[in-house]
Formats: C-alpha cells, sequence, structure tokens
C-alpha cells in the first residue's frame, strides 16, 4: 500500500478535486480507503441533509489521517 493515495486522497478532498479523488477510488489498493472515498461521493452527490455529508467527510478525513499516522 502506497501512503501517496493518502496523501493525494486528502489534498483532492481539502481542494474539492472530486474527479480526481474517484480516481484515487478506482486505482487505490486500500478497500476500506476506497469504500470512505465512495460513501462520502455518494453522500455529497445525492444527500439533502448536509449533516451527513458532513458526517462522510469527517469519517474520510478520520480515515485518512489515522491510515498516514502508521
Amino acid at each position: 500500500m502506497v501512503s501517496i493515495d493518502y496523501d493525494k486522497a486528502l489534498y483532492y478532498t481539502i481542494w474539492q478535486q472530486w474527479d480526481d479523488l474517484i480516481v484515487i477510488m478506482i486505482r487505490t489498493t486500500d478497500d476500506l480507503l476506497a469504500k470512505k472515498i465512495k460513501n462520502f461521493l455518494s453522500a455529497f452527490q445525492t444527500e439533502k441533509n448536509t449533516e451527513k455529508i458532513i458526517e462522510q467527510h469527517e469519517n474520510l478525513l478520520h480515515y485518512l489521517d489515522h491510515a498516514m499516522a502508521i
């Protein structure tokens, strides 16, 4: 597993570059990272409740923080 995926995912999430985040989701070998990205992007596109979008965003950022610390 390459830690550069985490760095790029964090960068793309912070700067709202969703197309690039989708590329990371598809190419990463970390299945959990791909799932977290998918959950966030799905919520961002379809959810009307902003609390759920924020929750998925925080879940993604928390996972990235945890994965980069290891």
